[in-house]
């Protein structure tokens, strides 16, 4: 009997015993027989919807997606009636996008946009396609493990373009294609490429419902590589930037020390030259590291000179002799990697020095812009599978014999999730045209202040979808496996982005006293009610100029 064949529903009545026990879930038939004994739930439950129309039950208890893995094995065909079109579950293939409200950010569900053109939905396609086929089949389990992604994988995503993708677009973006014979997502071009291809391609590695195996996909990659592109020599940059770009090697940033957190400037780990000038010898710690138990190369914050920031340089340390990691348990995954990495007089080659000496400050402090709004783009998307996750849910769980969306109480929490997603996004999209078309100098300027704040309304409405999808979820909500995974992952997750790269209370305060330095001397006028003059009114604040072609990162000197 193959998958191909087709059942009436009477024929499936007559298998409704133990020895013989089919049943239907949309519109598949399954031989359940020998499943029966080992089923999480017992025999009895099985043996109550013997020969019958299980869906409604089989969606009581599980995820749709245990149909399209352990499930499979025990398909033995399709019932020759399936449900109306209008009826049945919505199966998406590999590579479709949801059609629940919401899940995908409006220009993908149908909505014109001014933002996002043909090659944008090529490449989000192209990606969405990939991650479910190659990435998502052992994602779950892996999270769930501890495992680490593997190295295999690093390099199909390496050779499919989808790590260039990650980073700002720059010359090694054309190199990889025309040296290394790379093609990139949806047959885009490099010159094609732009800040919403980056965009989406943070959010695609970011929707799988794994929050540490995700990381583990190169959390650490997007923060480590800019600076070795940057400021590293040109034969450094090239070849190590080829090495990770494919896959070959994986990098961490590592700029956290146990002594000091994110005060940077108090940062304990050392780096002295030797007496013939070839090497640095790096003593230290470092804490917190995404990526850092299975990196190859750590871009690494040392003091090479005096006290404070002036006295900090940055070194691309290959893992080697004096160079150990060690595994740090977090509230989420191991598979991010997050590590303790110990330097105990680690031979490090002048040429490893990115920027100048005792100028690192300034290297480490010329991406967070970037990160910040990598953040954004990620903690967001997850929101966002959250948010259909709740949708999903309160659709098909039945209390007091009705759906739970139709219960006011449950479809105001949906309205206040909804709205936060959806106003993250409308103000994540508005700064990434802004940053396409600025430079990084005007990006500096003028966009710190706003992307701080960005990142701050990000993550308290994080917060916000946390509590309230744990509340429509209930007990599952704290349940690692089941119906609740995703929302269970999210609750213990969704703090680290209101943490990384700049706490909550920092962005607040750094978007406030940005505003404040370009602040006009401004009054308010004598009386409310008083008539503007005539004539055309001004700011005194001069306009920007926006720069037409795409934003591409050029290499310091």
């Amino acid at each position: 009997m193959t998958a191909t064949a087709v059942f009436t529903r009477d024929e499936v009545a007559s298998h409704c015993t133990d020895d013989s026990n089919w049943i239907i879930i949309d519109d598949k038939v399954y031989d359940v027989t020998k499943f029966a004994r080992f089923h999480p739930g017992g025999k009895k439950i099985l043996s109550s919807v013997a020969g019958a129309d299980a869906t409604t039950t089989f969606y009581d208890f599980h995820r749709q997606d245990v149909l399209l893995g352990m499930a499979a094995k025990y398909a033995i065909g399709a019932v020759a009636d399936p449900p109306p079109a209008h009826k049945a579950t919505v199966v998406l293939k590999p590579g479709e996008l949801s059609q629940v409200p919401y899940a995908e950010a409006t220009a993908f569900q149908g909505l014109p946009s001014a933002y996002y053109q043909q090659s944008h939905h090529r490449f989000r396609a192209d990606l969405r396609k990939f991650f479910d086929e190659e990435v998502m089949p052992d994602a779950v389990a892996f999270d769930l493990a501890g495992k680490h992604p593997p190295l295999e994988l690093w390099k199909q995503l390496g050779r499919r373009g989808m790590l260039a993708c990650r980073i700002q677009a720059g010359p090694w973006l054309k190199d990889l294609v025309d040296t290394c014979g790379v093609t990139l997502p949806g047959g885009i071009t490099p010159e094609e490429f732009d800040c919403f291809h980056e965009l989406i391609a943070h959010e695609e590695f970011c929707r799988l419902g794994v929050p540490g195996y995700c990381d583990g996909l190169g959390a650490g990659f997007v923060i480590g590589l800019p600076p070795v592109l940057q400021f590293g020599s040109p034969e450094l940059a090239t070849r190590v930037g080829r090495e990770v770009l494919l896959g070959d090697k994986r990098i961490a940033l590592a700029i956290s020390g146990p002594e000091a957190g994110s005060d940077v400037a108090s940062l304990a780990c050392t780096a002295t030259k030797t007496a013939c000038g070839g090497f640095y010898v790096v003593n230290g710690l470092k804490k917190w590291i995404t990526n850092g138990h299975f990196a190859d190369y750590f871009v690494t914050a040392v003091r090479t000179g005096g006290a404070g920031v002036g006295g900090i340089s940055l070194l691309l340390v290959e893992r080697g002799e004096g160079l150990e990691t060690k595994a740090i348990k977090t509230s989420y995954s191991a598979s991010a990697g997050t590590a303790l990495v110990t330097y105990d007089d680690v031979r490090v080659p002048v040429g490893n020095l990115l920027g100048a000496e005792n100028r690192g400050f300034q290297c480490i402090m010329h991406n967070f812009n970037h990160e910040r709004w990598y953040i954004v783009a990620g903690a967001n998307r997850a929101s966002r599978l959250v948010v259909e996750e709740c949708y999903k849910w309160g659709f098909q769980r039945k209390v007091f014999g009705k759906p739970l969306i139709e219960q006011p109480v449950i479809r105001n929490k949906l309205a206040e999730m909804t709205s936060l997603v959806e106003g993250v996004q409308a103000w994540l999209e508005a700064v990434t045209h802004q940053m396409q078309h600025m430079t990084h100098a005007e990006q500096a300027k003028h966009l710190a202040g706003p992307i701080a704040l960005l990142k701050l309304f990000c993550t308290r409405s994080a917060n916000t979808v946390m509590d309230q999808s744990c509340q429509i979820f209930g007990g599952r909500a704290i349940t690692q496996t089941g119906m609740g995974r995703v929302v269970e992952q999210f609750q213990r997750s969704s703090k680290f982005a209101a943490i990384l790269g700049g706490s909550e209370e920092i962005m607040a305060d750094l978007g406030v006293r940005q505003a404040m330095r370009g602040f006009p001397q401004a009054r308010f006028s004598p009386s409310s009610e008083a008539s503007p003059p005539d004539g055309p009114q001004t700011t005194g604040i001069p306009p920007l100029t926006l720069n037409p072609k795409p934003q591409t990162l050029v290499r310091k000197p």
